[in-house]
């Protein structure tokens, strides 16, 4: 209802030349009930900027305001000034936009000529691919799509974990404890063991832990042995990692990792140096970020080892050369938000005016039994398992009432996959999570697949009419409260298109599909479609039903979807 909204904001605005429609936009409401109005101006706000009571603000507008053919009337409640749209026309045009605009539905040009970085997913090299990837995966996946959506020119990296002191532990634990056969083998399986044995090897033995480091170091300073077994670490986790992107449908535009960035480190270290924000402590060197409220940002070790830091602000300072971007999003747990504060700070200190271009995107974790995901415990839910479950439960129903459907294993995978990505994006992304098999595999309800076959509900009900296309109809023969409720649901698309995109919240969309999905099925429920009374009424109603295939397919592709046509 973006449109009407400007139109009501407009009015209001020449009106009361202090404020401008910007402004009036931003406090208008949606009432709860459509008895209240289609769209309210809540008067209280405006109160201590007009120095008068809010009903009798209300009361003046209501008097003053011009006619308007978006406007059937103005009604002054208790200080909400209510307005009431000319249903006619705002369902006309809502469909009509619907149908001519199709698969770019809800899109914008906003972000034309402008680049966005989104790092997302950056699962670790050499352990498993874990449930709780899957929330930096599907939430940087969706802002993609989302940003693109807008007219964006978007870069998905995948910076990958595979560099750093884990590998050196690896190597260790591979040394003392490994054989290739199993590892050529069980692939990824073993390496997470021989990880977990490290661990515990190293609680008894704390001199391991110097072992690695020193591994690490080899691999920084290029030696063979330890390059070649990294390397060989890297290959089996790629194989596993693409395995399961392939089931997400999920891509890159890059798969630069952390270790991409080692031959840009010593010119990171020599602007440091040269812009004096270089401090020696115990042998490491720091960037002193204390009048900042901030512990220092660790450059270098005492061993002249690189961190995440490190490798962080190499990695933005070439991304901004290389894409120009406009942003540079960051989708990984809130529990690194301190992380990113620093080097952020680092970077800004280094003159660099895009500082402010960075963004991090934090996100709860997933939890088990209330207790956080550990790799080096082996305390860790594998996501492939879950994604394979969810396919295989998916599968046992369509053959349950559907057997003969046709490429039943594809749609399987579409619909279970997708169930597994929309309960992970049901929620606000700060949320924690806990992770229960139960609930993730729950298909009732609000969920994935409810909003995927009701999209197959809306493709069968226009597969079975004899109207094969879009036609124009009379809304003024729309007159029901389902139907009028359908519309206007459908006319909040764009709208909350632009504030998943503005609060980085891809769950605003989930929970838009959802209010859709159930808005039509009342509609279904309540109203022949097919059957309807005349012709004129049907033609309207399958208006509608292919208004709302089109909108659901758009916000499932929004947040990395597929819309079945058939279940």
């Amino acid at each position: 209802m973006l449109n009407i909204k400007n139109t009501i904001a407009h009015m209001i605005s020449d009106k009361v030349d202090t404020l401008t429609a910007d402004e009036i936009i931003n406090i208008l409401e949606y009432p709860p009930n459509s008895d209240m109005g289609d769209v309210a101006l809540p008067c209280f706000k405006l109160s201590r900027i007009l120095k008068k009571s809010p009903v009798q603000i209300a009361d003046e507008l209501a008097d003053i305001l011009p006619k308007n053919k978006y406007i059937d009337r103005i009604e002054s409640v208790s200080g909400y000034l209510n307005f009431f749209v000319n249903r006619d026309i705002f369902i006309e045009e809502t469909v009509d936009r619907i149908m001519k605009e199709k698969d770019a539905y809800g899109s914008s040009n906003i972000g034309k000529g402008k680049n966005i970085v989104i790092d997302y997913s950056a699962p670790n090299i050499a352990k498993p691919f874990h449930i709780g990837h899957l929330r930096s995966t599907s939430i940087g996946n969706a802002l993609y799509h989302i940003f693109k959506f807008a007219g964006y020119n978007c870069i998905g990296i995948n910076h990958l974990g595979d560099w750093g002191t884990q590998f050196g532990k690896l190597i260790v634990a591979y040394k003392k404890w490994g054989d290739k056969e199993r590892v050529e083998k069980y692939q990824i399986k073993e390496l997470m063991k021989l990880y977990v044995k490290y661990h515990e090897e190293a609680e008894k033995n704390p001199e391991l832990d110097d072992e690695a480091r020193a591994w690490f170091t080899k691999m920084e300073q290029g030696d063979k042995e330890a390059l070649e077994l990294w390397q060989w670490f890297k290959d089996i986790s790629l194989k596993e990692f693409s395995r399961i992107y392939d089931l997400l449908d999920i891509h890159f535009d890059s798969y630069a990792g952390e270790s991409f960035y080692n031959d840009k480190i010593d010119a990171v270290i020599e602007e440091l140096k040269e812009k004096n924000l270089l401090t020696e402590s115990e042998g490491a060197l720091i960037v002193d970020l204390e009048e900042y409220g901030m512990p220092p940002c660790l450059i270098l070790k005492k061993d002249g080892s690189t961190l995440y830091a490190t490798r962080d602000i190499a990695a933005a300072i070439y991304r901004k050369k290389k894409y120009n971007f406009d942003k540079c999003i960051y989708v990984t747990g809130a529990a690194q938000s301190l992380h990113f504060k620093q080097w952020f700070k680092v970077i800004e200190l280094m003159g660099y005016d895009w500082a402010d271009r960075l963004i991090h995107v934090p996100f709860g974790t997933i939890s088990i039994g209330g207790e956080k995901m550990a790799t080096r415990k082996g305390k860790v839910v594998l996501l492939e398992d879950v994604l394979r479950e969810a396919i295989d439960k998916t599968l046992s129903i369509i053959n349950e009432k559907n057997p003969d459907l046709e490429h039943k294993e594809e749609i399987a995978r579409q619909i279970g996959v997708g169930a597994i990505i929309f309960s992970d994006l049901s929620t606000n992304r700060i949320k924690d999570i806990s992770f229960s098999w139960d609930e993730i595999l729950n298909f009732d309800g609000e969920t994935g697949p409810y909003v995927q076959y009701t999209h197959a509900r809306a493709c069968s009900v226009l597969s079975k009419a004899d109207i094969d296309t879009y036609d124009s109809f009379d809304p003024s023969l729309i007159k029901s409260k389902e139907e009028f409720n359908l519309v206007k649901t459908l006319s909040l698309f764009p709208e909350r298109i632009m504030e998943a995109m503005e609060e980085l919240e891809p769950s605003i969309i989930t929970r838009y599909l959802v209010d859709l999905a159930q808005d039509f099925n009342r509609f279904y429920h309540n109203h022949s479609i097919l059957n309807a009374e005349d012709t004129d009424i049907k033609k309207g109603r399958i208006a509608l039903t292919f208004a709302t295939k089109n909108t659901l397919a758009n916000g499932l592709k929004l947040i990395g979807l597929k819309a079945p046509e058939r279940v």
